[in-house]
């Protein structure tokens, strides 16, 4: 989804001089294009995210709309007390982007894993979050944020050939986007491990199941009517999320679930320990935690078989 970013970001900052991109030291062999083109709206602030986050608000008070970009765990959680003072706050547009959500940087250890940040940005009742689930839905996502007032922020996956079949690289505002309709299991994800839960929804049906299958983009504000409605038609749903198992989409469920005395059944996919001992590529991390495609399925048939 990185280099979808940057080349949507190119298209909004030829057409709009306020547009402009800061990292912390890193997005090499992504950014380039970017920092060629548009040298003077370009800021590399070094590995000093809060003091970035600061010159971000300083430049949106100025009228720019400042895209801060950086790993996850760097994004949203070491300059948090910024992002909370400054933009949130005050009310202004900036962007804080978040690369590598989950277990996409799981090689670097625990200090890269990016498990809490949903749940961590989404207390904040004005700052929007979104969560695209592959690089089509991003670019369609860049056009509809572009020039928001509120502060944002966006959660990206690394993969940029991941693809969530049926979504078509689709946004629809303020509602989750039912791909696969049901009548009795539903399976709800958010972010980049859509395109895992939407191979194991491929291939349910071509073997003769009929799971439901919706993707959450836009977290917060949540669409709770829209929400309502979609849990309303289900006795069970599943959510599915690269993400600690408390504070993201579960949490999100649970209490629209509670607040408006529906009668689904909820269970949480997620990560329910901290991976402390624990370095290795995406796919490795997702197995052991039973976030892979093998264990997804083996969940989702026990469940669709009952």
């Amino acid at each position: 989804m990185r280099k979808t970013f940057i080349a949507e970001l190119i298209k909004l900052a030829k057409a709009d001089e306020r547009h402009v991109l800061l990292t912390g030291d890193l997005g090499f062999m992504v950014l380039e294009p970017f920092m060629e083109r548009f040298p003077d709206r370009f800021i590399n602030a070094g590995v000093a995210e809060q003091n970035m986050v600061g010159v971000a608000t300083g430049l949106a008070e100025s009228g720019f709309i400042p895209w801060v970009y950086s790993i996850v765990s760097f994004a949203a959680l070491r300059p948090y007390e910024f992002i909370r003072n400054g933009p949130v706050v005050h009310q202004l547009p900036v962007r804080i982007v978040g690369v590598g959500g989950g277990f996409e940087y799981g090689h670097a250890g625990v200090t890269h894993h990016g498990l809490e940040d949903v749940g961590v940005m989404r207390t904040n009742p004005n700052l929007n979050v979104y969560a695209p689930a592959d690089a089509a839905q991003t670019a369609s996502l860049m056009g509809h944020i572009a020039t928001m007032p509120a502060p944002i922020y966006l959660r990206l996956g690394k993969n940029e050939n991941a693809v969530v079949s049926g979504l078509n690289g689709t946004y629809v505002p303020n509602a989750p986007q039912h791909i696969h309709q049901s009548d009795n299991v539903l399976f709800l994800s958010m972010g980049s491990i859509s395109a895992e839960v939407s191979q194991v929804m491929d291939a349910l049906r071509a073997a003769g199941e009929t799971p439901g299958f919706a993707v959450l983009t836009n977290i917060t504000p949540a669409p709770i009517a829209a929400l309502k409605d979609l849990l309303s038609q289900y006795n069970t749903v599943v959510t599915i999320e690269e993400h600690y198992i408390d504070g993201g989409l579960g949490s999100l469920i649970a209490e629209i679930i509670a607040e408006q005395g529906l009668s689904t059944r909820l269970i949480r996919n997620g990560v329910r320990k901290t991976a402390n001992d624990l370095g290795g590529g995406r796919n490795y991390l997702l197995s052991k935690f039973g976030l892979d495609m093998e264990s997804l399925n083996a969940q989702a048939l026990e469940l669709l078989q009952a």
